[in-house]
């Protein structure tokens, strides 16, 4: 697998090597100790989900606070999402600054998300499959969150505001400069 660092510290993306033939292909989506070996990060992942969605929606951007924070690994089975993460770290060096990604089912690509960063994806195409992994277990009252369009993250979730669908919570969620204030 190849893993290249994102503009943001910690985060990676990962290429897997696709082995494919007549009867298909396969690949290995995760190897702990090659990820140790070119990030120099020890990870364990506890917990793995699933999303299923269509067009236009967009779910995020959410984060674990505390003890709770997660460390997050997501791919596309099938489809299409633009993926985002926000380094919401205080003490970063790119503290409030996004990075996006195209991660379908065809390009086989994955984004490691350290803890301290926001997450959310704009599906793109319809009946599409996001899983992630994570390093930590969900605890709902330590969930956070940014407004999707929080007009200093500028950014561009290509899809008309028209065009997307979120959830009553993602909705009211704050800005990131109102997150300091809580």
């Amino acid at each position: 697998m190849n893993i290249t660092e994102t503009p943001l510290k910690d985060c990676f993306v990962i290429e897997p090597k696709i082995f494919g033939d007549h009867r298909g292909y396969f690949f290995e989506s995760f190897n702990a100790q090659n990820f140790k070996n070119q990030t120099g990060l020890h990870i364990s992942f506890v917990q793995d989900n699933e999303a299923f969605s269509n067009r236009g929606v967009l779910r995020g951007l959410h984060f674990q606070k505390g003890e709770y924070a997660q460390a997050k690994l997501v791919r596309v089975i099938k489809g299409k999402v633009l993926d985002i993460v926000v380094d919401v770290r205080p003490t970063s060096e790119t503290y409030g600054k996004s990075y996006g990604i195209i991660l379908s089912g065809e390009n086989k690509k994955q984004l490691f998300v350290p803890r301290g960063f926001a997450h959310g994806y704009a599906v793109l195409e319809d009946n599409t499959i996001f899983s992630y992994k994570c390093d930590n277990y969900y605890e709902p009252k330590a969930e956070g969150g940014i407004i999707y369009n929080d007009a200093d993250l500028q950014i561009d979730w290509m899809l008309s505001e028209e065009e997307i669908t979120l959830s009553e919570k993602d909705v009211v969620l704050p800005k990131l400069k109102d997150l300091t204030k809580n």
